[in-house]
């Protein structure tokens, strides 16, 4: 069938008025909705700076949670703006809201555990029950903190072992921190035999606690009788030292300790000798 010239010069101008229509229709959508991701991409790190720096002004706010929360606070204010873009074209922005609170949901029952894990982050960077550097155990979790992120903290053990723990776990069981309050208890006991001079082993202890200045004046060191036995007693030496020295201070009081009974001739009970194997007795 052959084409009309004169129809197709009517279609062909009908079609470019309704783009000229449509994009002068839009025009001014379009204007406003660059405007908007301008302006929203401004406002939103404006915001971020100023969250990063207000909350730097709070004492001992952890960084990594000042990163969290500017971030946050930054693409939310993105998110609102792609949204109100979007209505300015037209489109049902109460479809997308709940579509996105449907896949946020989604996502959360998905990562229910990491959730859980960068909440307990938060507390631990918020309430600082360790910091970095400080020796804790938790649980069966024994060593050094080296990093605490928003998923898991990391851990260096005393024989060098790396430890990386979920947050979770530690958030959620006691945690006994050996370095926060700067000193630690240390107990020596050796066990002499009960014919001794008890006076004169406790003299001496405490005359090897006193000589050695890495051990607190406050609280005093002392020395007592800690347990009695039938042909033993236990002497124990209790002191005071920083955190830092604790294991130091506590290896060379022991080893003085041993060194100062031998030549005082506090004589420590030996262990009695094996029995002879059956076969050892009949030859």
């Amino acid at each position: 069938m052959p084409i009309d010239p004169q129809n197709a010069l009517l279609t062909v101008q009908a079609g470019l008025a309704q783009l000229s229509t449509l994009i002068v229709s839009y025009a001014f959508s379009a204007i406003g909705a660059v405007i908007l991701l301008v302006g929203g991409y401004i406002v939103a790190g404006l915001a971020e700076r100023s969250i990063f720096a207000g909350l730097g002004h709070i004492h001992g706010f952890d960084a990594t949670l000042r990163h969290f929360f500017s971030k946050i606070v930054r693409y939310a204010i993105l998110i609102l703006v792609t949204i109100m873009v979007l209505g300015q074209f037209g489109v049902q922005t109460a479809s997308i809201i709940a579509a996105i609170g449907a896949i946020g949901l989604a996502i959360g029952l998905a990562l229910q555990g990491t959730l859980q894990n960068i909440a307990a982050g938060i507390m631990l960077l918020a309430l600082r029950p360790f910091r970095i550097g400080e020796s804790v155990e938790v649980g069966s979790i024994v060593g050094s903190i080296e990093e605490i992120g928003l998923f898991a903290t990391r851990l260096r053990a005393a024989d060098g072992v790396y430890i990386l723990a979920p947050n979770s776990t530690l958030w959620n069981q006691p945690v006994r921190n050996f370095s926060r309050n700067g000193v630690r208890r240390g107990d020596i006991t050796l066990s002499i035999g009960s014919w001794n001079d008890i006076d004169r082993a406790q003299k001496t202890l405490l005359a090897i606690a006193v000589a050695e200045r890495r051990v607190k004046r406050d609280p005093a060191p002392i020395a007592f009788v800690a347990t009695l036995g039938e042909s033993t007693v236990s002497i124990s030496l209790r002191f005071w030292t920083s955190s830092a020295d604790f294991f130091a201070t506590q290896a060379d009081l022991t080893k003085r300790a041993k060194q100062e009974f031998d030549a005082e001739g506090i004589s420590i009970p030996q262990p009695p000798p094996e029995a002879p194997a059956p076969e050892a007795r009949r030859q």
